[in-house]
């Protein structure tokens, strides 16, 4: 578990499950180019998360992010796996959760939306074009989030 945040008094709590360390890299970058300071939080595979949110194994208590950005291709469980057992979790299933993986077949994003996530993003190629995801997830999924 691996945890970076900027100062600020109110940072947004993101719970970022990644396995592909290229990939957080640049999402952090994004991340970290938007007025919101944001903390984040990284589980490399699906039980980790589980773990994390539900206070399990290594830690001690539950953790509740602001919002959770998703892989579906991860290790030990599966994106879809974590999501349905997130959405399963009276404690858990509140959080606005973000699908953001590199596939783009009907199948996964109808079963993503079927397991109750908030929005399916297939990750861009471009710098440009994950600032402007981000961007997005910033102005609709975390203006409530009190600053």
């Amino acid at each position: 578990m691996v945890e970076m945040m900027e100062k600020t008094a109110r940072p947004v709590q993101v719970f970022l499950v990644e396995d592909n360390m290229a990939d957080v890299f640049l999402i952090e970058r994004a991340l970290k180019s938007h007025p919101r300071l944001m903390g984040l939080t990284l589980a490399r595979d699906g039980e980790e998360a589980l773990d994390y949110l539900k206070g399990r194994g290594a830690f001690e208590e539950p953790n509740r992010p602001d919002i959770i950005l998703l892989d579906l291709s991860i290790p030990k469980k599966s994106g879809h796996e974590v999501l349905a057992e997130i959405r399963a979790d009276h404690a858990l299933d509140e959080i606005p959760i973000i699908v953001l993986t590199n596939s783009n077949s009907e199948a996964d994003i109808s079963k993503a939306y079927d397991n109750h996530a908030n929005f399916y993003i297939t990750k861009p190629q471009d710098l440009n074009d994950l600032h402007t995801a981000i961007h997005h997830i910033e102005n609709v999924w975390l203006k409530e989030i009190p600053r």
